[in-house]
């Protein structure tokens, strides 16, 4: 087995300026994005409605601080609101780390409607474009977590040629490096799915072929919450919280209507048309 590399967190230090790699990965996510959505963005159907490389660079500033914002009250609000609550300062302190996925993805959304109503522009179709370039952003940030030793999986049996183990976890018990898994399941596994559906021209016509938004948006909600639930069962649950009903984490749980609900946004787009 491994013992997991104790990398330093913070990648370059100038004085009293210090970068940290999670910081690096998160601007690495942010350019990647604004690639992908370009090379989309010159693509039908998107070129064909007028998308422009501008549109894309103002769609980032409002994804940045959906990310941000409703990564940090998911957080909040999913994972410690008893203790944010007896503690409302802390909510600000971002520094001290606490991000949810699942938080951030609502920012996103809500951060995408308002994108959508200032342009004029249906919402889905605003996330059909941006579906496909999210997954290279999660790989990135999920580098990240690995860098800083942090959301380290559940014991493995130590017979596991990638078997690791996390000091930082306070034992020595060998444990899955599931950071990694998340890294190659939501990242570039679904990265590789939406960005061969999102080229296909059926990703955009519904019923009788007729035009249609939002087949793409669904795709990536089913995509992103069965590989998440599946990477669940092998990622050590928050300390604070545990299992669940029926031996379930909580990232588990909020994959449940993430899931629902992209099945029925794609059934409403084919049928729409």
């Amino acid at each position: 087995m491994f013992m997991h590399p104790q990398f330093d967190p913070i990648a370059i230090k100038l004085g009293p300026l210090a970068i940290h790699w999670y910081g690096i990965t998160y601007l690495v996510a942010f350019g990647l994005f604004l690639w992908l959505a370009s090379v989309r963005a010159r693509r039908s159907p998107f070129v064909d409605v007028g998308w422009t490389r501008r549109d894309v660079e103002d769609l980032l500033f409002y994804g940045v601080l959906g990310v941000i914002i409703g990564g940090r009250l998911g957080y909040v609000l999913f994972y410690k609101p008893g203790y944010y609550a007896a503690n409302p300062l802390e909510i600000f302190a971002v520094w001290k780390g606490g991000m949810a996925f699942h938080g951030g993805m609502l920012g996103v959304i809500a951060a995408m409607l308002v994108f959508a109503r200032t342009r004029k522009r249906a919402w889905m179709e605003v996330t059909d474009l941006i579906a496909p370039c999210v997954p290279t952003g999660l790989a990135s940030g999920r580098i990240g977590n690995f860098i800083n030793g942090e959301l380290w999986g559940r014991a493995a049996d130590p017979s596991l040629p990638w078997a690791m183990i996390y000091p930082q976890s306070g034992s020595n018990v060998p444990r899955h490096p599931s950071p990694l898994y998340q890294f190659a399941l939501e990242g570039l596994l679904l990265f590789a799915l939406l960005w061969w559906y999102g080229a296909r021209p059926g990703a955009y016509k519904g019923a009788r072929g007729q035009p249609t938004w939002g087949k793409v948006s669904g795709a990536f909600l089913v995509g992103y919450g069965v590989l998440r639930f599946v990477a669940e069962f092998f990622r050590e649950p928050d300390n604070f919280l545990g299992l669940l009903a029926l031996s379930l984490s909580m990232g588990q749980w909020l994959c449940v209507p993430m899931v629902l609900t992209g099945i029925a946004l794609w059934a409403w787009a084919q049928r729409r048309g």
